[in-house]
């Protein structure tokens, strides 16, 4: 049995490595870290597809395996990173020292909020999506709604502007409940919409077959160097609308 076989399989379990580590550093509020690894995951999970098609090793498991492994990183780790966002903006911090705090339920000496719970909603959406999508024979060249991994870059941008560009606007807007709750809503449902959005992948090099896909890498390179990480979250806005002006020019 050839190696080869394995190797895309292979590059799968790091995507799910990597989001295992995330998810701990997650649940302990490190959100950098866990953006690192969310990072990487999502790098292997772009190339285990290319590989499989590359050397020609396309499988049903290897199908499956990948959706179980975006389940971790681009599931259960953005969801994870929601609660513990809504958590901070009701100021109830989830620690077991908390010895009174009204907002709070405690579960056998785990205080938590009941209203974070909301964030993982996003888990649950993600798990829908993926199960949808390996069962739908026509997100071939493009996808129905937003995929896993662009929303989940989307929620981890969240942390790390307030981290590394710590803007006192964006601070307040990205530490408001509410805006969270919306946002959260607005990534179930952009995840499980029926919008087509193009997929990223090459069939070949040329502009005139692919303008909307260099449009949008050209813009997205502009923006991450001229905004860093507020980039993210317009990227994702970017990439969207091309999608709806492709949809409308090419009918």
């Amino acid at each position: 049995m050839s190696v080869k076989k394995f190797i895309p399989n292979f590059v799968t379990l790091l995507n799910l490595f990597c989001g295992s580590i995330a998810v701990i550093f997650a649940v302990h509020n490190n959100f950098v870290v866990a953006a690192l690894f969310v990072f990487l995951g999502i790098f292997f999970d772009f190339f285990d597809g290319l590989l499989a098609r590359k050397l020609k090793v396309q499988s049903e498991l290897g199908v499956q395996l990948d959706s179980l492994a975006d389940m971790v990183t681009s599931g259960l780790v953005p969801g994870i990173v929601m609660f513990k966002l809504i958590s901070i903006s009701v100021d109830a911090p989830d620690s077991m020292h908390i010895d009174d705090w009204s907002s709070t339920t405690d579960f056998y000496g785990l205080r938590l909020v009941p209203l974070a719970l909301i964030g993982l909603c996003i888990t649950l959406a993600s798990a829908y999506r993926l199960a949808k999508f390996n069962i739908d024979e026509d997100q071939q060249t493009y996808f129905k709604g937003l995929p896993t991994p662009a929303n989940t870059l989307l929620i981890m941008s969240l942390p790390l502007i307030m981290e590394f560009q710590n803007n006192a606007m964006f601070n307040s807007l990205v530490l408001n409940q509410w805006f969270l709750i919306a946002l959260t809503i607005v990534s179930c449902f952009l995840l499980n919409s029926n919008i087509k959005l193009f997929a990223l992948k090459f069939k070949n090099f040329s502009f005139k077959d692919n303008p909307f896909r260099y449009i949008l890498i050209s813009i997205s390179v502009l923006l991450m160097i001229g905004f860093h990480f507020i980039a993210i979250p317009l990227i994702i806005i970017l990439y969207i609308s091309l999608s709806l002006i492709k949809n409308v020019t090419t009918k």
